[in-house]
């Protein structure tokens, strides 16, 4: 999953950058299309990884603060009591996210009724309008 808001990659926005970049000072513009060429070698292609960059912040705090900032307090009964809570809210994570996979089912179903019902009304109005032109056809006597 690529999170960088401006992407590499040629898409409108990232070209009226560029132009406004070469407009406003024209190195800017050659740093927008280096970006756009060559922006996915950068980070082993995956872009800016907030989730990574996030865990070696954590990793090199806890280097640097020491034992004072580590994932145990020293208190076994409030790490147990913290850690109670955190299943608890995995869990309940859990059930949102199952929620929410439902409501997308429900939603997808709902539109898989609409289209049918689309599908049928239209296959009921080509139907009726060939029997139509059939009918009509028949009494008109052939017309050659």
């Amino acid at each position: 999953m690529n999170t960088a808001i401006i992407k590499p990659q040629w898409s409108p926005f990232t070209i009226a950058l560029m132009v406004l970049g070469f407009i406003v000072f024209w190195p800017l513009g050659f740093v927008v299309l280096a970006y756009i060429l060559w922006g996915e070698k950068f980070n082993n292609g995956g872009g800016f990884r907030p989730d990574r960059w996030m865990q070696q912040k954590q990793q090199r705090w806890a280097r640097h603060c020491g034992p004072a900032f580590s994932s145990t307090s020293g208190n076994a009964a409030f790490d147990a009591y913290r850690e109670e809570q955190l299943k608890r809210l995995d869990e309940e994570r859990r059930k949102l996210d199952d929620e929410v996979e439902a409501f997308h089912e429900h939603m997808r179903n709902l539109r898989m009724a609409r289209d049918r019902e689309e599908f049928d009304r239209f296959m009921r109005e080509r139907n009726t309008s060939r029997q139509g032109d059939n009918q009509g056809g028949n009494n008109q006597g052939g017309g050659y």
